[in-house]
């Protein structure tokens, strides 16, 4: 086709260059010297200019189209619904997250602390959750490429205290890795539509909800994502078969930890599916053994989640586009004194299951509000992935122990451009046994830890139900 197209502009070209003398020869002004000299260049750059134009294309159709570019996945839950970054470069990409809220807990509990949650960890008063900052560095002739970002903020001392590992050994893990989110080196290879072999840590997206909070349609995450992990560290591979499909397989040291309980580490992966513009299907499964001082004891767990954008006019005044989310996990431990299901007074039962539904409209034209609600349950006899309270003996994990809960959530979000979010989210949340933190709080009678307050001797003021009002505001650079 080209070589036809470049017959053609030749013979255009030549026509030209006749009427071009006929008009020089009438024309005095203009010598015969002068008009070679300016035909020969004109030519010479329409021909490299094709040839240029030849070299693209055949080099443009080698290339392999990006991941997942052919559509727009802002609205997808989880997703970054930025279309630009302030601190994009050649070879670094650079961020920045700025995460307030303001957590105004019903139960008024006297010390502040907010329980059984992975994005509030302080009430009724003005809290840094989050501040998140560094870059990415990728060189495309070699393919290295690199990430690290570093976490600030309640946060960074409230995640980190569900993993028991750094308990193991004589090293402090805590402060050696808290303040990291992500920090990984690898490799980009050009097979397929691109393969990424990284070694370090990372966001692990299990549970659909991102750990950004910049990029979910809710502040509070419903159980199900609050009780998976936000982090791996170990080694993974992300295989794009085609623009439209991601495959990632984990090795790594466990279930949300810095290092291993046992002697063996857990493996999984992580399919990403995206057909069109207005669906995305992610499905991830692990296995690992994750109980302290039992080897035996294997984990297995299933996570599965859909969005849909099921409606889109964005000249409408009122609603201008909507989708829900839907995620539903099922787990279970097996050996080491439990079973799966079905279990007995010598061997328990140990088992996770939970769903989440949100529902999302945007809200005019610009599209600058929105509104969100939803929840979810959970039920998990054994308490293996609950988030303990604070508090000896508060909450025990004995096999077979009941857990069963329920939660729901709405929320108005206002985004006057790319780089803020300003949200007010109203939460209620119930389980069947006491665990959220009530008016005498979780710390001391007097609502203080050591020096100040003496909290030896102490029981936890628990309750079964809790409301809260969260105020948050998001910045992200």
């Amino acid at each position: 086709m080209y070589t036809y197209l470049r017959l053609l502009l030749l013979v255009i070209l030549t026509i030209s260059l006749s009427n071009l003398t006929v008009f020089a020869q009438s024309n005095s002004q203009i010598t015969e010297a002068q008009l070679n000299q300016y035909l020969a260049t004109f030519k010479k750059q329409l021909l490299d200019s094709l040839n240029r134009q030849e070299t693209a294309i055949a080099s443009d159709s080698n290339a392999k189209p990006e991941p997942f570019a052919y559509a727009d996945f802002s609205w997808v839950q989880g997703a970054n619904r930025q279309k630009s970054s302030l601190l994009k470069g050649k070879y670094f990409t650079g961020g920045i997250t700025i995460d307030n809220n303001y957590n105004w807990a019903f139960n008024y509990p006297i010390d502040h602390t907010n329980s059984g949650s992975t994005a509030t960890f302080r009430s009724n008063e003005f809290n840094i959750s989050y501040i998140e900052a560094g870059g990415e560095v990728f060189e495309p002739k070699s393919g290295a490429r690199g990430k690290l970002m570093l976490q600030f903020g309640s946060r960074a001392t409230g995640i980190p205290r569900n993993d028991n590992t750094p308990l193991r050994g004589q090293f402090d893990l805590y402060n050696a890795l808290r303040y990291v989110t992500e920090g990984y080196a690898g490799i980009h290879l050009n097979k397929l539509n691109g393969i990424n072999i990284d070694f370090g840590i990372f966001k692990s997206y299990v549970g659909l909800l991102s750990y950004n909070n910049f990029e979910n349609w809710n502040y509070q995450p419903s159980f199900t994502s609050d009780n998976t992990p936000w982090f791996f560290t170990g080694a993974r591979a992300q295989i794009f078969p085609t623009d439209k499909l991601k495959v990632e397989l984990w090795l790594i040291n466990g279930w949300q930890t810095y290092g291993m309980f046992n002697e063996m580490p857990g493996v999984g992966y992580q399919i990403q599916w995206r057909p069109n513009g207005s669906l995305s299907i992610l499905s991830s499964s692990y296995v690992g053994w994750d109980t302290p001082n039992n080897q035996k004891r294997m984990r297995f767990h299933s996570d599965n989640s859909a969005v849909v954008k099921y409606y889109e006019k964005p000249a409408n005044k009122l609603i201008s586009k909507a989708a829900f989310s839907l995620t539903i996990d099922l787990g279970f431990e097996n050996g080491g004194g439990v079973k799966p299901f079905n279990g007995t007074e010598s061997t328990p039962a140990q088992n996770f299951f939970s769903m989440m539904f949100y529902n999302r409209f945007w809200l005019g034209k610009a599209q600058k509000f929105a509104w969100t609600f939803g929840g979810g349950t959970i039920t998990n006899p054994g308490r293996y992935l609950a988030l303990l309270p604070a508090g000896n003996g508060v909450v025990t994990q004995n096999p077979g122990d009941p857990f069963n809960g329920w939660d729901a959530s709405t929320n108005i979000q206002f985004m006057p451009n790319e780089y803020m979010t300003f949200g007010v989210e109203f939460v209620t949340r119930h389980t069947s046994i006491p665990y959220f933190s009530g008016r005498g709080g979780v710390t001391s009678p007097n609502g203080w830890n050591a020096p100040i307050g003496n909290p030896t001797g102490y029981t936890a003021d628990l309750v079964k139900d809790e409301q809260r009002i969260i105020f948050s505001t998001i910045f992200r650079f």
